[in-house]
């Protein structure tokens, strides 16, 4: 409301003649309390507002970090089940020139003879058809 100065005292004039001298200040008092009080709820009500739409917000940026975060080890499970480096087949023991392979268990696979001991001992590889 944008009341000017000739509008004010024609409000004025009319409360003088509508209530009367003597209760004039007594309302004006009150309501002054009820402005103030209107002016103190709406003040707490927009401080509850603003302060619900920073939760919200916080809420949002957590949930985004969350899922963020989620998709990088996401990320990490999908690289994990990738084969790493293996060792090789037949793994060769530099002691005793022993040949070590997953076909050992078969009775089909061949052991070489232990080498001299001046020459390395050389690896044996198993097929991929057996």
């Amino acid at each position: 409301m944008n009341l000017g100065l000739p509008e004010m005292v024609f409000i004025f004039l009319l409360a003088l003649v509508v209530v009367g001298p003597k209760r004039l200040p007594g309302l004006a008092r009150q309501l002054g309390k009820w402005v103030a009080e209107f002016k103190r709820v709406s003040n707490d009500f927009r401080n509850q507002l603003e302060t619900e739409m920073m939760n919200i917000e916080l809420d949002e940026h957590a949930r985004k970090q969350t899922e963020s975060a989620d998709a990088s080890r996401s990320e990490m499970d999908e690289k994990s089940w990738q084969p790493t480096m293996l060792p090789p087949v037949g793994i060769v023991s530099r002691s005793n020139g022993d040949v070590t392979t997953e076909a050992e268990t078969d009775s089909t696979s061949e052991r070489p003879a232990p080498s001299s001991l001046g020459q390395p001992p050389t690896p044996v590889r198993s097929s991929p058809d057996a």
